[in-house]
């Protein structure tokens, strides 16, 4: 083996993933275990069985490897415990001192947006940029800047957040905009999430169909569909100019179900363009590479070389 062994976890919801990297980023190991249910200590000890049992297959001592973990939710600065996990179980408890003591070593934690960014930057469609945006457009909407190979927490452990911004320059049509379960209307995740286009166009045509029957649809000619997408695009346009004003990134790279949308990738930086405080844009939008294996990559490059 060429390097140190880093081991990423993803820790979700329904599946505990981990996967071995190699010093060349080469996945040696790969495995996954149903999350416990509503079961914080059984978590903890799923977590340390799955690393054991990855270091005894790779013959490499206990404690040897670096461990990574990217989990839906953030660390709070105030208190060290996570905060808004879908994870229920896992919100307001100490994970990562907790499994520093059950794995003996550091252990380092991060959103699954930054980890996401983070795989993409490090050897991903991000790779040899300075500065690279991960963007998941899923069921929610979430982001990760990582900034020269490394993710940025940013002071309140909530950089690349922009998912509970509202969304910029909006239309008399879209104020105050719909409720988000954050409390306020018109956050760009109501919008721009998978649920967020459903809900547009089943306003505007009375027809209910799933984010991706309404991208087939639309790439099919179907006038409906055609005109809800183009809303969607011109909505991330305006959405992700916000991003490029701020943070001048290389790259934007799209992850989450709203990324397979091949349309969107023309259709985008066809418009943000009017929105962008420059004369150009050189930011390029890109496709993931690792797809559903940029999170738990991304966890194991929390440790840089």
């Amino acid at each position: 083996m060429s390097g140190g062994v880093r081991l990423g976890v993803d820790l979700g919801g329904t599946k505990i993933e981990i996967v071995a990297l190699d010093g060349d980023g080469f996945a040696r190991v790969r495995t996954r275990v149903p999350t416990p249910r509503d079961d914080y200590h059984a978590t903890l000890a799923a977590v340390a069985a799955l690393v054991a049992a990855t270091e005894r297959e790779l013959g490499i001592a206990p404690g040897a490897a670096t461990v990574g973990v990217g989990t839906p939710g953030t660390l709070s600065r105030a208190t060290g415990v996570l905060r808004g996990s879908n994870s229920v179980c896992l919100n307001g408890r100490p994970i990562q001192a907790d499994l520093e003591s059950r794995l003996a070593r550091p252990v380092r934690i991060s959103n699954d947006a930054n980890c996401f960014a983070l795989s993409e930057a490090v050897d991903g469609a991000g790779t040899g940029a300075r500065v690279v945006f991960g963007v998941i457009l899923g069921t929610g909407v979430g982001g990760g800047l990582v900034v020269d190979g490394r993710a940025l927490d940013g002071a309140n452990g909530i950089a690349g957040e922009w998912g509970h911004n509202p969304l910029p320059w909006p239309c008399d049509d879209e104020r105050p905009g719909p409720a988000c379960y954050c409390g306020r209307a018109g956050c760009i995740e109501t919008w721009l999430s998978g649920p967020g286009f459903e809900r547009d166009h089943v306003n505007a045509t009375g027809s209910a169909l799933a984010a991706a029957q309404i991208a087939a649809a639309a790439g099919q000619g179907a006038a409906a569909a055609t005109a809800s997408l183009a809303r969607y695009a011109e909505r991330l346009a305006r959405a992700l100019a916000h991003v490029v004003n701020i943070v001048d990134p290389d790259v934007i790279v799209l992850g989450g179900g709203m990324s397979n949308v091949d349309a969107l990738y023309a259709s985008v930086p066809a418009q943000w363009g009017r929105y962008v405080f420059s004369d150009r844009v050189d930011t390029r939008l890109v496709r993931h590479v690792h797809g559903d294996s940029s999170g738990v990559r991304g966890a194991a490059w929390l440790w840089p070389a």
